[in-house]
């Protein structure tokens, strides 16, 4: 008899569970498929093998209302397990839908909430211990993080080179007692020694990454996936293409019903010689077929910027490729390719002996405010050096860093600019200049909303003139002290006197 859930709430997830055959390789000999139909959307989805006889077909279903199913599979059913009917209730009080793209360089969730994204890096939190993985989520409850990139498969890398809590395949690893932080580059890609089989999962890693999933939905944050990487000793970047593609349809069929999932093909995929562009073409067109329900999409760069304006990727997840310039090109790539800019790497605060981790609590805070007044959305990474090797860029656990407790002042400004987002205008007069996004189209004269930021710049006064007529509340933000003095309404020629220091803001919101 199969088990479901006679309701579910909109966005929520429907899971409908059958035993099967266990005999042979299910993963690779059987199948399960499911086709939901509600009165305003049909929908059919790849179900997976979760062990133990158990296959699984999970479901998101967009509306309210009545729903029924039918299942397919390559064994037999009976008549009460093919079919079934349940309810969609309203969306609990948080439940805001998937984020999408919104109005082409910004996002919203799909009721319509505006979703402003402060994003975090962490990249194996969730392959840590049960302690170590509660210390992150108290972490992550503190903070303005709405997003968190992290992996699926374990990550190989100087200060991470411990076991992984699970493995996604069966098998056995190299022996790692050898590793020491001089020659762990010697392993970076090596497959003698680890004994996988690429064609049977580890259910229970694919378990414990949904309950951590589940947990950040809990928390209102967003779990970009990163698929792929190129740090690995275990020999996952290396798998054929006919193991990527078993890989890749077992890891949609089991995420993609979770409405806080966004997609990274990989984490710097420049780096992973063994993909070509068409691997990554493949994987992508492979996405999008599989995953109905549109979750937002793209691959994150090292050296070298992937092609943003092909047509599956929605919305641009970059590395900085230039010592100097980070934030500073985020207006450039928006006009490049069209689409939302995250910096999901602009360097990482911290004390660490590379170049990529070792910029200032306050360098870090002046790229959040560029990055945001140039059009884009920011994220935050922290490499501090501890005796226990336990590091929030890859670990999670807590932060030590100063920038982070910046972020909810800054995501409080940006939920105060009119409709969907900030649009950069200009650079003049050692100032950069936002205006509110939609307000500019077609719109000569006066804007109803202006933020200017001096990011190192420190100047002791600013005068300003729009119009003799247009009344502006007036306000002086500091960004790294978190204050805000209210200048009152004015007009006409405006003289703000300014602290001479870095970091200031002036805000200018039309009456």
């Amino acid at each position: 008899m199969s088990e479901y859930f006679t309701t579910v709430e909109r966005w929520g997830v429907q899971e409908i569970r059958v035993e099967g055959p266990k005999d042979g390789n299910p993963f690779t000999e059987q199948w399960i498929q499911g086709t939901f139909q509600g009165t305003q959307e049909s929908v059919s989805v790849d179900g997976f093998y979760d062990g133990d006889g158990i296959y699984i077909v999970r479901f998101m279903p967009s509306f309210e209302g009545s729903y029924r199913f039918e299942l397919a599979a390559s064994f037999e059913l009976s008549k009460e397990d093919r079919k079934g009917v349940f309810e969609v209730t309203k969306a609990s009080e948080g439940n805001h839908g998937p984020v999408r793209v919104e109005r082409t360089f910004h996002f919203a969730y799909e009721d319509g909430t505006r979703y402003f994204s402060i994003g975090t890096t962490c990249y194996v939190w969730a392959l840590q211990s049960d302690e170590l993985i509660r210390e992150t989520l108290e972490t992550l409850r503190q903070t303005a993080f709405n997003k968190i990139r992290f992996c699926i498969l374990p990550k190989h890398y100087d200060f991470n080179l411990r076991e992984p809590r699970s493995y996604p395949f069966e098998g056995t690893p190299i022996d790692s007692s050898v590793l020491t932080r001089e020659n762990f580059k010697e392993y970076d890609e090596l497959s003698e020694g680890n004994h996988w089989d690429f064609t049977r999962f580890n259910p229970e890693h694919f378990r414990h990454l949904e309950r951590c999933i589940l947990k950040l939905e809990e928390l209102g944050i967003e779990a970009d996936l990163i698929v792929m990487h190129p740090y690995d000793r275990w020999g996952f970047s290396n798998m054929s293409k006919e193991q990527d593609t078993l890989y890749w349809s077992y890891v949609i069929a089991r995420f993609a019903a979770y409405r806080n999932v966004w997609w990274s093909l990989a984490n710097e995929y420049d780096l992973m010689k063994h993909k070509t562009i068409e691997d990554w073409e493949s994987y992508a067109a492979l996405l999008c077929k599989k995953d109905p329900y549109r979750h937002l999409r793209s691959i994150h760069n090292c050296k070298n910027r992937y092609d943003y304006s092909r047509p599956w990727v929605t919305h641009c997840s970059v590395q900085r490729t230039e010592v100097y310039k980070t934030a500073e090109l985020v207006d450039y790539l928006r006009e490049a390719y069209g689409k939302p800019v995250v910096m999901d790497e602009m360097s990482y605060e911290g004390d660490f002996p590379y170049d990529w981790g070792n910029i200032t609590a306050e360098e870090m805070v002046r790229r959040f405010w560029e990055t945001v007044c140039r059009g884009g959305y920011p994220g935050h990474g922290e490499t501090y050096f501890h005796s226990d090797l336990i590091v929030w860029w890859s670990h999670g656990g807590r932060l030590y860093g100063e920038s982070w407790k910046r972020f909810q002042f800054l995501l409080d400004i940006m939920k105060e600019t009119p409709d969907c987002g900030l649009k950069f205008l200009e650079q003049a007069r050692g100032e950069v200049r936002a205006v509110s996004e939609e307000r500019t189209i077609g719109r000569p004269g006066p804007r109803d909303y202006y933020l200017m930021y001096y990011s190192f710049m420190r100047p002791a006064f600013k005068d300003y003139y729009f119009d003799d007529t247009t009344e502006y509340r007036v306000k002086v933000i500091d960004t790294w002290e978190m204050t805000v003095t209210d200048l009152g309404v004015q007009k006409g020629k405006i003289h703000i006197e300014l602290p001479a220091k870095q970091y200031m803001a002036v805000q200018f919101k039309k009456v």
